[in-house]
């Protein structure tokens, strides 16, 4: 076992260093992350979200890092990733509406002027919506119109229609469930 050690030290090292520096990176942009959600008036929950996808893509790239520091070489990994990727794009191009949900969603999450408890008016011409939003989720708004009904609205296209403020903070604790 000692001689295992021997071998690897200067990879188990650079290793704990790798970790250690991710781990701080992480836990920098998670509190960023909460502070801006703080400030904009955004759920916890949300803020929550953008830091999974924060420890998603920092741990990929640790992956890809940890590869190179046991010595795999750059032609051997891009035989990977390009298979991987591949499989990938086929899979993204059938599930493009989902990503284009969790990417609007995360745009939202740092510049969408409305708030939980706002009333809005959403200017669609095949459906047009005049509702309190309730929840800002990953993949749609939930939202309550006058006569009570919920309606969920996907991101991706609240973020392409007209959308005008009716009335701020429009939810009272009443309403709340």
């Amino acid at each position: 076992m000692s001689n295992f050690f021997n071998t690897y030290q200067s990879e188990i090292i650079t290793t704990a260093i790798l970790l250690i520096i991710l781990l701080i990176i992480r836990a920098v942009i998670v509190v960023t992350v909460k502070k801006i959600g703080r400030r904009s008036g955004t759920t916890e929950a949300r803020a929550n979200l953008i830091g999974r996808y924060v420890t998603v893509t920092l741990l990929l790239i640790a992956i890809l890092i940890e590869a190179f520091i046991l010595g795999v070489e750059i032609n051997q990994i891009s035989l990977v990733f390009s298979s991987v990727f591949a499989v990938i794009g086929i899979a993204l191009f059938a599930i493009w509406s989902i990503l284009s949900n969790i990417t609007s969603g995360i745009i939202m999450f740092f510049s969408f002027p409305y708030k939980v408890g706002d009333k809005i008016k959403i200017h669609d011409k095949d459906y047009p919506v005049e509702a309190i939003i309730e929840d800002i989720r990953a993949f749609q708004l939930i939202l309550r119109d006058d006569n009570g009904d919920l309606v969920t609205y996907p991101n991706n296209l609240i973020l392409q229609k007209a959308v005008t403020l009716m009335e701020k903070d429009a939810l009272d604790d009443s309403s709340i469930l």
